[in-house]
Order: C-alpha cells, then sequence, then structure tokens
C-alpha cells in the first residue's frame, strides 16, 4: 500500500538520495521546483520498495504521478500495475505526467503501442546555451545587447549577493510588489509568491544562487537559481520592474555570466502557454526546447 506524505523543506534529504543519481534534464524533478510549487500542486511523494514515487495536480486540478525515480526494468512493469490500480481507486485523470525521454523510452520497451502518448507543450522546457546568455553574441541577440548596453550607460545601478545584508528582505518585498502590479485573480500567481518566499528563506539549504540589482538604491529585479548537474543550470525566478528600460536584458546576461558560467546549458523553464511569456523567451533563442509528455495505458 502507498502512503502518500505532502512534501516539505524537512524532506529534502530524503528526495535527494533519488534524485540526486537521476541526471534530470527538465527543470521538474529539481527539489527546489517542486518546492515552490507544492500548495499549488498538492506535492505529495511515497518511497515504494526502494522507488521514489512523487504524485502532484497540475494548474486544472488533475492529479497524476511523475516518473518514478530508482526503479529498474525488471521491476518496472508491476510498479506500473500497482499505479494503475492506484489511478482507478482515485479517479486520476493521468497516469504519468512530467515524463522525460528516458522513462518514455523505458514504457515503450514495455508496452509498444498500448502506451497512450501526449507531449505536454506548454511545458516544454526551454534550453539555452549558456554562452549565449551570457554574451549576447550574434545577430539574433543583437537586440538584447542592444537594451543591455542602455541600461548600462544610462543607469546608476549596483549589483547585490543575496547573502549581503537587506538584500534577501528586499527581495521579498518586490516580489511582493510584483503580485500586486500583476495580479488579475490567478490563484496561481498567489501560490507562486509563496514559493518564491519560502524557497528564499531556504537559499542556503537549497544551494541557490540569487542576484538582485539596484537601481538608485532601490531594488528593481532579483533572479534566482541553481546548477543541477556539470552541464546545466535552472533558472527558477526573474522579477522586477518593468519600467526600467533593458534591466531585465542586463539581470539574465550578468546572472548566467557571474552565477552560473561552470554549465553548458541554462534551463529556464516553461512557458505555460502564456503568450506573453511564450514570446519573451523566445526571444533569446533556445537552442532546444525539452519535451515533457502525458501518459496514460
Amino acid at each position: 500500500m502507498m502512503i502518500f506524505k505532502k512534501l516539505t523543506i524537512k524532506d529534502k534529504p530524503i528526495l535527494d538520495r533519488y534524485l540526486q543519481n537521476y541526471n534530470f534534464i527538465t527543470s521538474e524533478y529539481s527539489f527546489t521546483t517542486l518546492l515552490v510549487w507544492r500548495e499549488a500542486c498538492d506535492v505529495q511523494y511515497a518511497i515504494h520498495k526502494g522507488i521514489l514515487i512523487i504524485k502532484k495536480k497540475d494548474f486544472k486540478d488533475n492529479y497524476y504521478f511523475m516518473q518514478p525515480i530508482g526503479y529498474s526494468k525488471k521491476n518496472l512493469k508491476e510498479l506500473i500495475h500497482e499505479l494503475k490500480e492506484y489511478k482507478k481507486e482515485n479517479n486520476m485523470k493521468y497516469l504519468f505526467k512530467d515524463v522525460e525521454d528516458s522513462f518514455l523510452e523505458d514504457l515503450k520497451d514495455i508496452y509498444g503501442e498500448d502506451a497512450h502518448i501526449e507531449e505536454d507543450v506548454d511545458n516544454f522546457d526551454y534550453i539555452y546555451l549558456k554562452e549565449k546568455l551570457a554574451t549576447l553574441s550574434g545577430k539574433k541577440l543583437h537586440g538584447k545587447k542592444n537594451h543591455y548596453n542602455y541600461f548600462v550607460k544610462n543607469y546608476n545601478y549596483e549589483v547585490k549577493d543575496f547573502s549581503e545584508p537587506g538584500v534577501m528582505e528586499d527581495c521579498i518585498k518586490l516580489a511582493h510588489q510584483w503580485h500586486k502590479e500583476n495580479f488579475t485573480g490567478d490563484k496561481f500567481l498567489t501560490y507562486e509568491l509563496k514559493g518564491i518566499e519560502e524557497v528564499l528563506y531556504n537559499a542556503d539549504k537549497l544551494n541557490l544562487k540569487g542576484m538582485a540589482v539596484y537601481v538608485d538604491d532601490i531594488i528593481s529585479t532579483f533572479t534566482v537559481g541553481e546548477v543541477v548537474n556539470k552541464d546545466m543550470a535552472i533558472v527558477h525566478f526573474e522579477k522586477g520592474r518593468k519600467d526600467i528600460n533593458g534591466i531585465y536584458a542586463f539581470t539574465n546576461k550578468t546572472f548566467v555570466e557571474k552565477y552560473l558560467n561552470e554549465v553548458g546549458y541554462i534551463n529556464r523553464e516553461q512557458d505555460l502557454g502564456i503568450e506573453g511569456l511564450r514570446k519573451a523567451k523566445r526571444s533569446y533563442y533556445p537552442v532546444k526546447l525539452e519535451k515533457k509528455y502525458c501518459i496514460n495505458l
């Protein structure tokens, strides 16, 4: 019998034992991502026969399992049988979502055409070359480089690390300000705000990197990310004022250059089907959209 527990920051050592051995390629399997959305998506987990099972719901309140972590091909079919029974008993719409290519291939080996697979397009992750974001080189990013240069030449600014006195508190105030200015009744923005507060307060435990930009001594943007493996870093948040020309181009470039320079690729997560967010993410010309899948059997 699977007994699920609601995720909290105290569960990080348990999940780390499984996730650190899985070289994930999307943002979904970062503990920080799970923690940010733990309330919005009712993130729960169970350790079942030595395998990590994560259950959550999407933004339409449909529950599903993420792909199991720590399984072997020998025990996968038996495990899936149990998950299918749980799905049936609990009237879940999907068996799996947030599925990456490696798990998809293992399912195909067992179930072949009996696996009903949908691409979850709104949740594809945007993957960029670190070098391009850090330098803004090339014709495609010429406009971004102009925005960056305009900011540098026209504003009195200072870059500060989260560890400096008062910066974390300023970031939380700015997050609240951003939420107030952008809130149109979407409950998930409020959930995101709560998630931002929690991860900022636990930044050290989560091994996060953070940076804030002050203009005329007033905090104007902040950004948060983490290096998840030798190849990839994830940028989780980037919040700030819209009235300062070029500040987002400056923040993006500077953060990658100063904090995430050790990796080859930057994951800036999904666009959730939001047209403005999609346009902004595409304007940096990702090298790849990392696919995720919804699966029923």
